[in-house]
């Protein structure tokens, strides 16, 4: 005897908690987005805002649950849209039954974000209907539907990102480019774009350089800003030695200009990362006029490098972090002796003399300043020959050739290694291969980038290294080819563009070590 079966219409809604016999009326809610606040998107905008006002009222049916709107607002993620979200919120809540929309793209351009709010939303009793592509979330085709559509607009959210960004690096290949002001003192932007230098702020930047190069540590120097009641770039009230880092390293001071330090690496996301060269760079030079000059700005890079090499520096004078103890190594520190009366005087000496009991003696800041004219007097009666042997050593010693082709080959060896990685991962997930086997080649193949890596790295570090060392060179170059006569009195200037260290081992024997590599002893 064969079985008999009996069907039982359903009753319920998959995904409503309310019969469909029950003549309660839903409360309906429109959802309206534009993406940039131009006037015809604002027209847009209001027109959404009035007709889905409209449409959801007319119909007996439903509840006016109101409008939520962003405006003004990209739509390649969820996260910034505060209407959007409060919708959501509010669903969740209970407060909305229906959600009416334009399209798919109004409502997000992301298929993650899209199919994750559709479905969570799903899932509560809360229907969607996209107007446009005549999609209700609650029919058997929506979810179908709504990938592809998502999907579509996702891709034209990606092509339109890198459509925006080839042209933005057809700009900058040509030297043009915009910038938003706000993120920096010292300049204003003009009628067309270009730079003004806005005095008020110019004479902090000036500050700023004109301190570092006296000694001053960064933090020193955020904390006196602070002090003096000097905004930041960024309008705040306290400054941090991380500010004035970033001004002393701006390229834009001395009237230069770099394109893409940073980036968007992921358009969805939009996140800004710094770019450590996985894009091109354009450098500009002589784009505006500078706040400090170039010679300055060089200086304040090698002193830069000159300090990071130092482990704790925490100057306050230009004679800081430069004077070492030829007995311990120790840095020699200043003192100030008679601080209370007019016999008033500054002294340096080795910060661990007492401890390591150092006989290495007291200089005071006369005596070093009067060694240092007799250095560069030393330096003038042999100036062309100096030039000369300085330029020839920077050609010896700063040969980056080598270097850099090796670094051409290693790069060219690790895009290989790095496609054969993907070409097995691609392999792996279109065909069923040996895991064991797969697993052995992918992790031998990872090992070999790594040790790639290392090498570039390495050779990186080494090109960067001769390029400082060629770049002391050519500041000392620069600043002892405008000194045509013997000095009588210290200048700072020079004091900055010659002396990269100095070893005291007693007062007849102090060593000057320059920044060209020359060694000049020198005493009392």
């Amino acid at each position: 005897m064969g079985k008999r079966v009996t069907t039982i219409p359903a009753t319920l809604n998959l995904y409503d908690s309310v019969s469909l016999k029950n003549p309660q009326k839903r409360k309906v809610a429109g959802y309206a987005r534009v993406s940039k606040d131009i006037e015809e998107q604002a027209t847009s905008y209001a027109a959404q805002v009035d007709y889905y006002t409209a449409y959801i009222k007319k119909n007996p049916e439903w509840e006016f649950a109101g409008i939520y709107t962003d405006e003004g607002i990209t739509a390649t993620t969820t996260k910034k849209r505060n209407g959007f979200k409060q919708m959501i919120t509010d669903a969740l809540a209970g407060k909305i039954d229906l959600i009416i929309t334009k399209s798919v793209s109004r409502f997000a351009r992301n298929t993650v974000d899209s199919l994750t709010t559709v479905r969570e939303l799903k899932e509560n009793g809360i229907e969607i209907y996209f107007e446009k592509e005549n999609i209700w979330t609650f029919d058997s085709k929506g979810e179908l539907l709504i990938t592809i559509m998502s999907s579509l607009a996702q891709e034209e959210s990606r092509s339109i990102s890198e459509n925006v960004k080839w042209g933005k690096r057809r700009a900058f290949a040509n030297g043009k480019g915009s910038l938003s002001f706000n993120t920096f003192l010292g300049y204003d932007r003009g009628p067309n774009g270009e730079f003004v230098i806005n005095e008020e702020q110019a004479a902090t930047v000036r500050y700023i350089y004109e301190k570092f190069l006296e000694g001053f540590s960064a933090y020193r120097i955020a904390k006196d800003l602070t002090e003096m009641g000097i905004k930041t770039p960024g309008g705040k009230e306290k400054w941090a030695n991380s500010s004035v880092l970033k001004i002393l390293k701006n390229e834009k001071y001395k009237g230069d200009l770099l394109f893409q330090k940073t980036y968007i690496k992921d358009f969805l996301s939009h996140k800004s990362v710094r770019n450590n060269g996985e894009i091109p760079q354009y450098y500009i030079e002589d784009h505006h006029e500078g706040i400090i000059t170039a010679e300055q700005f060089d200086q304040v890079q090698l002193e830069l490098y000159r300090r990071k090499k130092i482990k704790k520096y925490s100057g306050i004078s230009i004679f800081s972090s430069i004077l070492k103890c030829g007995n311990c190594g120790g840095w020699y520190g200043s003192k100030v002796w008679n601080s209370n009366t007019k016999y008033k005087k500054t002294i340096y000496q080795c910060n661990k003399k007492y401890k390591n009991r150092c006989k290495t003696p007291n200089l005071s800041e006369y005596e070093i300043k009067q060694l240092f004219v007799q250095v560069v007097n030393q330096l003038i009666s042999e100036k062309e020959e100096i030039i000369k042997n300085t330029e020839e050593m920077k050609k010896t010693i700063c040969d980056m050739n080598s270097l850099t082709m090796e670094l051409k080959d290693k790069t060219a060896e690790i895009n290989t290694v790095v496609e054969q990685i993907n070409n097995i991962v691609i392999q792996n997930s279109k065909v069923s291969l040996n895991q064991d086997e797969y697993n052995k080649e992918y992790f031998r193949l990872k090992r070999k980038y790594d040790t790639i890596a290392s090498e570039i790295d390495r050779l990186s570090k080494q090109i960067k290294e001769k390029d400082l060392q060629g770049k002391l060179f050519d500041n000392f170059i620069s600043t002892f080819k405008k000194q045509n006569e013997t000095i009588s009195e210290f200048d700072e200037f020079l004091w900055s563009g010659l002396v990269y260290e100095i070893v005291v081992y007693t007062k007849q024997d102090v060593r000057f070590f320059l920044k060209n590599g020359l060694e000049i002893d020198t005493g009392l």
